[in-house]
């Protein structure tokens, strides 16, 4: 049970490709009372992961789904689904993370109580806020994550410390909001939560961060991140100036 936030029901969405050795780290760690389900959506699932998901969902006492995509789709599209998940289901929060063990379940909490004791309708997580942490980011990202919430801070109007971050939650509800089109197919990538953040601030939800650390490997031989620098930058890019200049709706 989730104590205080035992009336609202919460959905974890997690996309997951190729986090062997990570995603079962990520939902060993979860309980009953910081969520009510855990969704994973995984694309390209190999045998190894499927066996992995196995092993972990035996030790916790949370309803773990799964739905697999045979190819990659990306985490605009597993977010998506997930979301459409959590309408049809009713879950009244959802709460997203990444796969790949750098984000702390535990601190889930945060999110609720801003959620549901604050009353905010968008919970962005932040590891540049006193009280969050963060470690083994590369130089070169650093200085990207840094730069870009200074950029979005100008071009919005609405001051923020990190953008970047994949940990965040909704309130179910703002999906009900028909100006928030999230079945957009330019959306499939990494462009859907930009969009979403975007949105938000624009349509005048309220919106709060809240600290989290975030956690880099010591050892990068499978690699930090499954972000390009030249694929994927532009796709981080583009929802802030394609909707910041009336481009996409």
């Amino acid at each position: 049970m989730k104590s205080e936030f035992e009336k609202h029901r919460v959905l974890a969405i997690i996309p997951v490709y190729n986090e062997v050795g990570k995603i079962g780290n990520v939902i060993s760690r979860f309980s009953g009372a910081l969520a009510d389900e855990i969704f994973l959506i995984i694309d390209y699932p190999s045998q190894l992961i499927v066996n992995e998901i196995e092993r972990a969902k035996k030790t916790i006492d949370v309803s773990v789904k799964t739905f697999k995509n045979r190819q990659r789709k990306g985490v605009g599209y597993a977010i998506r689904l997930g979301i459409s998940y959590a309408i049809s289901h009713d879950f009244d929060i959802i709460v997203v993370m990444a796969g790949n063990d750098k984000d702390d379940p535990k601190e889930i909490p945060r999110f609720l109580n801003e959620i549901i004791n604050n009353n905010s309708d968008y919970v962005q997580g932040s590891r540049f806020l006193p009280s969050g942490y963060h470690n083994g980011i590369p130089l070169l990202r650093k200085i990207f994550v840094r730069l870009y919430p200074f950029v979005w801070s100008i071009l919005t109007k609405y001051p923020c410390t990190d953008v970047t971050n994949g940990f965040r939650a909704y309130r179910t509800s703002i999906f009900e909001d028909k100006r928030i089109n999230i079945m957009q197919s330019w959306l499939d990538s990494y462009e859907l939560e930009y969009y979403i953040h975007y949105k938000m601030i624009k349509l005048g939800y309220k919106v709060k961060e809240v600290p989290v650390s975030k956690i880099y490997p010591e050892d990068r031989r499978n690699g930090y991140t499954k972000i390009h620098p030249l694929n994927d930058s532009w796709r981080i890019l583009r929802p802030l100036f394609y909707l910041s200049l009336g481009l996409r709706k």
